[in-house]
């Protein structure tokens, strides 16, 4: 991150961030959507801050950008019926924000249960088979909104989970810059943007999100977050947190 906000400042680039997957991480002490000019969060259901039904917000420290935003959220209109610009109706409802605001002051403490599993994960899987991700350290402070593993035996892998009766997810099967939708582009093919042909194909074909953190109330209001990862034929299947 240090280099990526480096590179903007020499160079007279916007940083925007992509936090859909970070409420609550943080780098050297900073909080996730604090680094740049602009960053988006999701409030999608199943993200560590969701809402009831689908929704987002963007943050910033600059007010003109706080005002196209705003505006571009509302049809590109600042006074009713005026539209300076084109736009569409992304606002967020307040239903949906009176939910967020109840959840927010549990955000902290419901990312260090997923800290506590994730942790369980790093020191208790151990097959040679399955690659881990690298977890938290004093400078980075993950959040788990998933638990993804790398394994050449993907597909093998999914199917005998599924079997056992465990979600499994792929993020994502195909990349953005590859997508349809993006083809009259001009796309860059290197290490930032990989062609995802041949050998580059490796790393897609392997990557393969093995675990959810669903969460669920019981009659004791335990909450219960159910996932499974394999550990030498060992497995564990629920984790519930008074």
């Amino acid at each position: 991150m240090d280099r990526i906000c480096q590179i903007c400042k020499t160079h007279g680039l916007y940083l925007l961030e992509d936090c859909a997957q970070a409420h609550g991480a943080s780098y050297k002490g900073k909080k996730a959507g604090s680094f740049g000019d602009a960053a988006a969060f999701s409030f999608y259901p199943g993200k560590n801050l969701g809402a009831l039904g689908d929704g987002g917000a963007i943050v910033t420290n600059d007010p003109q950008t706080a005002g196209k935003a705003a505006a571009l959220s509302n049809y590109g209109s600042t006074r009713k019926y005026v539209h300076e610009s084109m736009g569409s109706n992304s606002r967020l409802d307040e239903l949906q924000a009176a939910f967020l605001r109840v959840k927010l002051p549990y955000l902290d403490a419901w990312n260090r249960e997923r800290n506590a599993i994730a942790e369980r994960y790093l020191h208790e899987i151990h097959n040679p088979k399955i690659v881990l991700p690298h977890g938290s350290d004093e400078e980075h402070k993950d959040v788990w909104h998933i638990f993804a593993v790398r394994c050449e035996q993907r597909n093998a892998l999914r199917q005998y989970l599924k079997q056992c009766g465990i979600e499994t997810g792929i993020h994502y099967p195909i990349p953005m810059h590859l997508q349809q939708a993006f083809s009259g582009f001009l796309l860059v093919h290197g290490p930032w943007f990989p062609s995802v042909r041949g050998e580059d194909r490796k790393d897609t074909a392997e990557s393969a999100v093995v675990c959810r953190y669903d969460r669920a109330g019981d009659l004791c209001g335990d909450r219960c977050g159910e996932s499974v990862l394999m550990t030498n034929h060992r497995r564990w299947q629920t984790f519930c947190f008074g």
